[in-house]
């Protein structure tokens, strides 16, 4: 894999993972509940508060950056690489969210590592 293609595949997970801790950003800021009221009501809510946007502009911009990724990336390479948000994102979740994961996490998220390591390299 070129670097280039590389970087569209990280680029496109770092994204991905920041879209997904700032909805739950974006949640913890409306509550337990916000989804109570009109569509109008909760539409207004929801696009008020900047960690939703930011969210959803991260998911676009990870959008267009993963088909670009996908053309030059066989899918059998990218789609495992994904994986690689799970430990962004539990990374990001503890240093910015205050959430903390087991030993039994620290090891799973290694074996992640292993994992995307051995097929990225089983591909010529």
């Amino acid at each position: 894999m070129s670097f280039l293609s590389f970087l569209l595949v990280i680029t496109g997970v770092l994204l991905n993972a920041i879209a997904q801790v700032m909805l739950r950003l974006g949640g913890t800021r409306l509550g337990a509940e916000p989804f109570a009221g009109s569509p109008i009501d909760i539409a207004i809510r929801i696009l008020t508060q900047w960690p939703y946007l930011l969210g959803f502009a991260c998911y676009a911009i990870s959008l267009v950056v993963w088909i670009i990724a996908l053309t030059r990336v066989p899918v059998t390479i990218a789609y495992p690489m994904l994986s690689i948000g799970y430990i962004v994102n539990a990374l990001i979740a503890r240093v910015w969210l205050g959430e903390t994961l087991s030993a039994s996490g620290w090891l799973g998220m290694g074996l992640i590592c292993a994992g995307v390591t051995l097929i990225a390299r089983s591909h010529p």
